[in-house]
């Protein structure tokens, strides 16, 4: 690389544990996960679905919806102690802890806890599948699990475990918790699913965590100009921002501000 790529990608040293956790070592395994899980949302499952009724998942959802319920809450509270409580970051300049830091596994382990999470995420898209829930899998939706989970992959090849590009995943568990105590209640007790009042609060949640998304790289690059966070990494932050929030804005628009009586759309 010349001065000028070095610059704007700033790859650090490999961290050496990456490649000796599972579906770490080569980019075959969630390449072959992402490529699967498109084919069969978009094609075979719809195909194999034309002829059969709706699978009744009642009990499976509402499994699978206090599982996340608990995982994520979990993630989000080792989050908070780390990053408020017993500050491990700089806000102003959040780059991964050192190698040799007595707390890199505890990093390591959250970022890769956050990645499976989002592997097992990708069952919502399943689930609407079998349950014919078409119009339920949107750009959107589809959009947002493959782009939490792909190039989280790449991130951590490149650029280690933790750091600023992680706040996406600390943020994101703590909406995910909140919203999957939705799915719960919803698949558990469908005569409550309309008077959930606070449903639309969801969506409103995933637009703050962007837009602090949005305002973090700017709020750096303006205050800590010297710090060694990646430019790269602040680009690629403010884009998935910027294209989350007009996403999830033009969903909230449609679904809340527009929305007629017989036409709701549902939430992602």
């Amino acid at each position: 690389m010349n001065s000028t790529e070095d610059w704007f990608f700033q790859i650090p040293p490999t961290d050496p544990k990456t490649r000796h956790l599972p579906l770490l070592g080569s980019h075959w395994p969630i390449t072959t996960i992402i490529a699967l899980y498109l084919i069969f949302v978009l094609k075979l499952g719809p195909k194999f679905m034309e002829n059969r009724k709706p699978y009744n998942l009642k009990y499976v959802l509402s499994a699978y919806n206090i599982f996340q319920v608990i995982y994520n809450s979990i993630l989000f509270g080792c989050s908070i102690y780390y990053l408020f409580i017993s500050p491990r970051y700089n806000m102003r300049c959040m780059t991964s802890l050192a190698f040799d830091h007595q707390d890199k596994n505890i990093e390591r382990g959250l970022c890769y806890a956050y990645f499976i999470n989002k592997i097992i995420d990708l069952l919502d898209t399943v689930f609407f599948v079998l349950r014919k829930s078409y119009k339920q899998i949107t750009l959107l939706h589809v959009y947002h699990h493959v782009l939490m989970t792909y190039p989280i992959y790449w991130g951590m090849q490149f650029y280690g475990f933790g750091g600023q590009y992680s706040t996406l995943g600390y943020l994101n568990t703590g909406v995910h918790a909140v919203m999957y105590f939705y799915y719960f209640i919803s698949a558990r007790y469908p005569e409550l699913k309309g008077s959930i009042w606070w449903k639309k609060y969801i969506t409103k949640l995933q637009l703050l965590q962007f837009i602090l998304l949005f305002i973090q790289p700017i709020y750096v690059l303006s205050y800590s100009p010297g710090c060694k966070v990646p430019f790269f990494l602040h680009m690629l932050q403010l884009v998935v921002s910027a294209s989350m929030i007009a996403l999830f804005g033009k969903f909230y628009y449609l679904a809340y501000v527009r929305a007629r009586p017989q036409k709701s759309l549902k939430q992602e």
